[in-house]
């Protein structure tokens, strides 16, 4: 569906999330549950109500939707059952859609990074992961610059000893249902 066929930001998230949004009376469970809270400029209860009341500039200039960890603690802890981590979700797809630069411009990148390389093997690969985070955010000029790309290689070092991080992604039987999906979902875009 086009942007700009919604009428508002309520209207949205209620299509993708459901109506449940609409019984929040702002408890503060989410925003106490959330082990990332402490880097976040809007709290996911002050989220949840820029939402209901329209807000649609505040809540997608804001970098909570972005540092979100889509945990789901918050979800679980709604006694509404309010799927606060899909409304994260929803408002970061919305975001894209718009076109918007974000206020932690990484953020997106690794974003994108992340589910790119689940798009490719079916799962998380991590190295072609930070390979396409690094080189898309400019990542690795900072580090060759500053001499931090040394510590990244002792720690994949470490983890590839470990058996932690693999060279190649390992086999996905489910890889082709899997693209199945990022096809569907680049279709309603």
């Amino acid at each position: 569906m086009d942007v700009r066929d919604e009428k508002n930001i309520l209207d949205h998230v209620i299509g993708a999330v459901g109506r449940e949004i609409l019984s929040c009376y702002q408890c503060y469970k989410c925003s106490a549950g959330c082990p990332v809270a402490y880097t976040m400029d809007l709290l996911p209860h002050r989220v949840i109500r820029a939402v209901l009341f329209n807000q649609e500039e505040k809540v997608l200039s804001c970098k909570t939707i972005w540092v979100c960890a889509t945990c789901e603690t918050c979800t679980a802890r709604c006694p509404n059952e309010i799927d606060i981590a899909g409304v994260m979700d929803v408002l970061r797809q919305r975001h894209r859609q718009k076109g918007m630069s974000a206020p932690e411009p990484k953020v997106p990148v690794f974003h994108s990074a992340f589910l790119g390389s689940i798009e490719k093997t079916g799962r998380v690969h991590e190295l072609s992961m930070l390979r396409d985070y690094s080189l898309k955010s400019g990542d690795w000029k900072e580090k060759l610059a500053t001499g931090e790309w040394k510590n990244d290689v002792r720690l994949g070092i470490k983890m590839f000893i470990r058996g932690k991080l693999k060279i190649f992604p390992s086999a996905c039987s489910a890889k082709r249902e899997v693209r199945e999906i990022f096809n569907k979902a680049n279709e309603q875009e």
